[in-house]
């Protein structure tokens, strides 16, 4: 690992925007095929729910948390098998979060990733189900002797997706984000929701790869807070997505945090006020990387990524 600073061009145009998408699609389609291999369809009574499993979380998809685990492990040498099981492993707790997201009781979607959502292609129960495996699964994987030879590790990596998935973190996000419909919050309070709710499994994607590699505490904490403001440039990027992007654009439903009566980063700030907002959280994120060299560029690249795109 290099620890000089960078001199290359930053942006996310030309070339480093073509590197990105060709290190985005090679690693999507690796994370794609970890998981197909350890979920494989099953014989027998319990057949559904593993569909269910499947449809969830194959076929779509940015893999931008699989992406980050498998991206920052690369800076340390980690090898690659190891860490698509951690991209695998991160990426069904995120399936598990957004289809309970998407159940009536939560925020009753129809779509995802542009088609129906795993309640509706399947039924409530077992998409419940689905959920419920998919989160154990995850936590299975990391503590399987294959992801990483020292226990040590595994333990590492199992306490820090439980914290950032728990009621301090993703699971807590989403009480207060329905505590918070019909009521307006403040823009602290819209910060720390979406920090919980988005943010920490975001930085614990980032942060898997450096525990993979078994980094320094130092450079550990710069890595999770990149991963850190890269969650909260994402989600500002995501609420203007949802104020100006079509359902077809976003492969879900679009407008549905106004119709909720949400408070959201383009609420209290409008959509021009939003963007800066991310672009500048998107600099301080960039900012934690500038102990690495030209081999956290794709790292650099994904910043611009999540603020310009448009799904």
């Amino acid at each position: 690992m290099s620890q000089t600073i960078a001199t290359a061009p930053v942006g996310n145009s030309g070339d480093r925007g073509s590197l990105l998408r060709a290190s985005m699609a090679k690693r999507a389609a690796a994370v794609e095929a970890a998981i197909d291999s350890l979920l494989p369809p099953v014989p027998g009574s319990e057949a559904r729910v593993v569909d269910a499993m499947r449809y969830a979380t194959l076929g779509g998809g940015k893999r931008l948390r699989g992406y980050l685990a498998a991206e920052v492990a690369s800076l340390f040498g980690v090898a690659e098998s190891g860490a698509y099981r951690v991209s695998a492993s991160v990426e069904m707790l995120h399936a598990y979060s957004l289809v309970h997201d998407d159940l009536p009781a939560m925020d009753d979607d129809d779509l995802r990733r542009g088609q129906p959502s795993t309640h509706r292609k399947f039924d409530e129960a077992t998409a419940i189900l689905a959920g419920d495996a998919l989160q154990t699964m995850a936590f299975e994987i990391l503590a399987d002797a294959a992801t990483h030879p020292d226990a040590g590790v595994r333990i590492g990596l199992v306490a820090a997706l439980a914290a950032a998935s728990g009621a301090a973190g993703m699971v807590g996000g989403q009480m207060i984000d329905m505590e918070g419909e019909g009521r307006a919050l403040a823009l602290q309070e819209v910060e720390r929701l979406h920090a919980l709710k988005t943010g920490c499994l975001i930085r614990y994607s980032a942060e898997a790869g450096a525990i993979l590699g078994d980094a320094d505490l130092s450079v550990r904490s710069r890595i999770a807070a990149y991963g850190r403001d890269l969650g909260a440039a994402f989600q500002i990027a995501d609420d203007v997505l949802d104020a100006t992007a079509s359902a077809e654009e976003l492969g879900k439903t679009a407008g549905k945090d106004q119709a909720a009566g949400k408070s959201t980063y383009v609420a209290l700030l409008g959509v021009d006020g939003a963007a800066r907002e991310a672009r500048r959280v998107a600099e301080q994120a960039e900012s934690h990387l500038d102990i690495f060299g030209a081999e956290a560029d794709r790292l650099r690249d994904l910043i611009h990524y999540v603020v310009d795109r448009r799904s």
